[in-house]
């Protein structure tokens, strides 16, 4: 990923974000300042696991009363995550309603910033959260897309 990609995906983002490092990553720095930037405030709380993370995010999911909740181990497969979780909600408004829990979650007990698509229409959430990624469908979108199968090693459902 070269250096113009970071400050696009930033300003697409429109907030300052951190990287895995914890870096911060603004539309405002260049790649090289942003690269030597200190960490915000409480960025030590960024310094969980993926493992640690995960467990967050299924304890979120359960506690919202989230359907059908999976894990897929996505290390050695691909680099955009460590791990994907899809879950379902019955309806569009407890999708958005469980990714937007989980966003102020993850910012107050990590200070964590996500990116997130598809929360105004409640079909089809997307939360990455840079370790983890999270989908979280209505029931027929889930079964439309049905990306377990995608992911998932042949012979496990």
């Amino acid at each position: 990923m070269g250096s113009s990609d970071i400050i696009v995906t930033s300003q697409r983002w429109g907030f300052s974000a951190c990287n895995k490092e914890g870096r911060v990553l603004t539309p405002s720095l260049g790649a090289v300042e942003a690269a030597d930037a200190p960490s915000p405030a409480g960025a030590e709380h960024n310094k969980i696991t993926s493992d640690e993370l995960l467990s967050h995010i299924l304890n979120s999911l359960e506690s919202d009363k989230a359907e059908e909740i999976v894990q897929i181990d996505l290390r050695g497969k691909t680099s955009i995550g460590d791990y994907m979780v899809i879950a379902s909600g019955r309806s569009s408004r407890q999708v958005a309603a469980m990714s937007e829990k989980l966003m102020d979650r993850l910012k107050q007990d990590f200070n964590r910033l996500c990116k997130v698509e598809g929360k105004e229409t409640g079909d089809w959430v997307l939360i990455d959260t840079g370790d983890v990624i999270v989908h979280i469908f209505r029931p027929e979108v889930r079964e439309f897309y049905q990306l377990e199968k995608m992911w998932m090693p042949q012979g496990t459902n």
